[in-house]
């Protein structure tokens, strides 16, 4: 996400390299440069205006500090800066009530519908509540029937009224539903719209009064920049909601949206969506996105997504295995479901420092191991548990079995031979000894103790 953004800052920064000192001339060479590539960005022309104007203010005369060049003087400054523009610090959702009612608000296309079951499904998984669904985009069946489809197969209820077309007496009978079944979060989709026309906002601007949600939500698709941030300002003024949502963040989104619309409607973003799967949700940290966005990697995530999926029963036995020299490539392939289950793995690239720049002209696949699982899968259960005994015969039996050339199953072998050395070198004292030091950062490190 934000590749061009981030490459264009990239540039501007460029422009002090070399300097000893950030002056108020080698300065409005980069700020130019950073404004125009926020503006190309789809970012608001104010906000990219006040806002180099503030970086300004805070990078004339400084001093470049002993271990900070010029140009990673004024990185600190614009990610600072960037920070404070996205909302500063974290916010979450109101959950106070019993049950908690949320509204989610947007027009047709913005992934109200897929959101506001990623949002039940993140509340039933990471917040241990029991959430229900309402479906109350009357006007399109498709609405009501993917509705029920998310909620089958994350395994939360859809209230639906077949028959009723009225959003209003809808969305209140579910809340009567959800006290009485014992529902503790009730998540009312309603109604989209291609566009912002009054019929449509006076519909929900009576669904709003009638439940009194504790949150209301509007959903925003971050590639659609400017133009998201004009809808928001108009529902905003009708609604007065209390936090933003962006999907579509794993597209080739300009960032627009996610930069300005803090600054535009004043109320933070609370989520993102960052891929099509139900578990493709995280919560929003300006500070991260900031870091992101600048190139710098989003390492805090990385961890937390890895111990999320991390097993720490899967993880001794596969220590106990490579003490002895047994793992093969059922372990390997384990892991690498492991992996897949952290999400798409652009993103995932994404939050490694550097890796975007070092990886900009490579496409990457969120299938990007199915040939190594068609590979794997091809061996037969010996081979699987001991690697040694693959031949050159066997090899061009699991080529042929997988679909795959021979020099892809010989690179694969190599490939895992290697990995078994260093993971065997990191049993050793100077492995445990870095496992150690790893340990002590926040949270510590998935699968090391």
């Amino acid at each position: 996400m934000f590749n061009n953004l981030s490459d264009k800052l990239d540039k501007a920064f460029h422009i002090l390299k070399g300097h000893g000192k950030i002056t108020e001339v080698n300065v409005a060479d980069t700020l130019k440069e950073v404004r125009r590539a926020l503006l190309d960005a789809d970012v608001n022309f104010k906000t990219a205006k006040d806002f180099t104007t503030k970086v300004k203010e805070k990078a004339i005369g400084q001093d470049v500090l002993t271990t900070l060049q010029p140009g990673q003087l004024l990185v600190k400054i614009v990610k600072d800066e960037l920070t404070e523009l996205m909302g500063g610090d974290v916010s979450g959702v109101n959950l106070s009530g019993n049950p908690t009612v949320i509204l989610m608000s947007g027009l047709q296309g913005s992934g109200k519908t897929t959101f506001s079951g990623k949002l039940a499904n993140f509340l039933k998984t990471k917040k241990n509540k029991n959430p229900l669904l309402v479906a109350c985009d009357v006007y399109r069946p498709a609405a009501i029937n993917q509705l029920h489809v998310v909620g089958d197969q994350i395994g939360v209820e859809v209230y639906s009224e077949l028959g009723n077309n009225n959003p209003v007496e809808i969305s209140v009978n579910a809340i009567k539903y959800a006290k009485e079944k014992g529902y503790n979060v009730v998540i009312v989709d309603t109604a989209g719209r291609l566009a912002v026309d009054e019929e449509m906002m006076t519909e929900i601007a009576n669904v709003h009064k009638a439940i009194q949600p504790h949150e209301t939500l509007f959903v925003v698709d971050a590639m659609t920049g400017q133009d998201a941030v004009n809808t928001a300002k108009a529902f905003n003024e009708r609604l007065n909601f209390d936090g933003v949502i962006l999907t579509k963040l794993d597209g080739d989104t300009r960032g627009g949206a996610a930069i300005s619309i803090k600054s535009v409607v004043n109320k933070p973003i609370k989520f993102v969506g960052t891929g099509e799967k139900m578990d493709a949700i995280d919560v929003f940290y300006p500070s991260r996105m900031a870091e992101r966005i600048l190139g710098m990697g989003d390492v805090v995530s990385l961890v937390e997504r890895a111990q999320e999926q991390f097993n720490e029963e899967e993880a001794r036995k596969i220590q106990k295995k490579i003490a002895k020299n047994e793992f093969g490539f059922d372990d390997f392939l384990s892991q690498i479901q492991q992996v897949k289950k952290m999400g798409n793995m652009k993103d995932l690239v994404g939050m490694i420092p550097g890796a975007s720049k070092a990886m900009k002209d490579v496409e990457i696949e969120d299938d990007a191991f199915k040939h190594i699982e068609a590979i794997i899968h091809s061996m037969t259960p010996i081979e699987r548990s001991k690697p040694a005994i693959i031949d050159v015969k066997r090899k061009n039996r699991i080529a042929k079995g997988s679909g795959r050339k021979i020099e892809e199953v010989n690179q694969l072998m190599k490939q895992f031979d290697q990995m078994s050395k260093m993971m065997k070198m990191m049993q050793g004292p100077g492995g445990k000894n870095m496992m150690k030091m790893m340990s002590g950062m926040k949270g510590g490190m998935p699968g090391m103790r």
